[in-house]
């Protein structure tokens, strides 16, 4: 198929995340997914999905839009979010989107407060700046005293930083493993591997599998894939740019700050030219290496 020469789609276009983990008969491979990050004690059998966006009860609220959010019949309540570049206030955001599955759950006249968890799962094509010198690609993050001891166990932050993965497939030890080595490489593959022959990776590379779209399937991926390609090229090439640009000013001003600020400009100037969202530059901009 022109313009998409690879065997198996990209799951962090936003197409293929749809794709894999947002629909109906492939639901077994988002609950494989969640069971390989979730705790013994909720691991999940069943998954039914939500409408992504909350109908809250404020304008504001209205316009908080997951990428998906679904419940399980024991009533623990997931967002999963793919993000391809970080953001301001990206952690806020998450907090944020967290407290929509935490206040549905009131009920009416006499209640006692009694919650179920909620997840909050972020699939991060970045790593956070604040995080760069720690090596683990995982981190699960819960409310804790000042002992460090868990004070609440019922709300959940688990971000999945993929530039941090670099297991090879020869390298992959666990479950969770050959998932993250899925999401970053699935695109890349021209065969199901072999030591990723269960099941559920075979669900997962049949689903995959471009040549079996439909017409109106393969115009959508090709649309989210040509996105996903000229943000990161349009954003590469500029920041060559500037740095160009900026180690010259930056040598005439005799500081950094310089260079950053002449990268930032050129990566903005480039996109906006390139017609891309302010969204899509503000994230571009935010993701910037120091």
């Amino acid at each position: 198929m022109n313009g998409i020469p690879d065997r198996y789609l990209n799951p962090l276009t936003d197409f293929g995340f749809k794709k894999l983990f947002g629909t109906e008969p492939n639901k077994a491979l988002l609950i494989d997914f969640l069971n390989s990050l979730l705790p013994p004690q909720h691991q999940i059998q069943d998954l039914t999905y939500s409408p992504t966006e909350h109908l809250g009860t404020t304008e504001i609220n209205r316009k908080a839009i997951f990428d998906l959010y679904c419940h399980s019949p024991q009533g623990e309540r997931f967002i999963v979010e793919l993000q391809k570049a970080q953001q301001n206030f990206f952690k806020d955001r998450s907090v944020y989107y967290a407290s929509f599955p935490v206040q549905e759950q009131g009920q009416k006249g006499e209640w006692n407060f009694k919650l179920d968890p909620v997840y909050t799962v972020g699939i991060l094509d970045f790593v956070f700046k604040e995080d760069r010198d720690d090596p683990d690609a995982i981190q699960v993050v819960k409310l804790k005293n000042q002992h460090c001891k868990t004070f609440y166990e019922k709300l959940t932050f688990i971000y999945i930083e993929l530039p941090k993965f670099t297991k090879t497939l020869e390298q992959l030890d666990t479950h969770t493993d050959k998932w993250l080595f899925l999401l970053k490489s699935l695109s890349h593959l021209l065969d199901q591997p072999q030591n990723l022959q269960e099941e559920v990776f075979s669900q997962l590379f049949t689903a995959a599998e471009v040549a079996q779209f439909d017409t109106l399937e393969q115009v959508a991926y090709r649309e989210s894939l040509k996105h996903y390609w000229d943000l990161n090229n349009v954003v590469d090439t500029a920041r060559e740019e500037g740095r160009v640009k900026g180690r010259e000013e930056g040598r005439a001003k005799g500081r950094a700050e310089g260079r950053a600020e002449t990268i930032a400009a050129q990566i903005r100037q480039s996109l906006e030219a390139a017609g891309f969202s302010q969204a899509d530059i503000d994230r571009a901009i935010a993701n910037l290496d120091p």
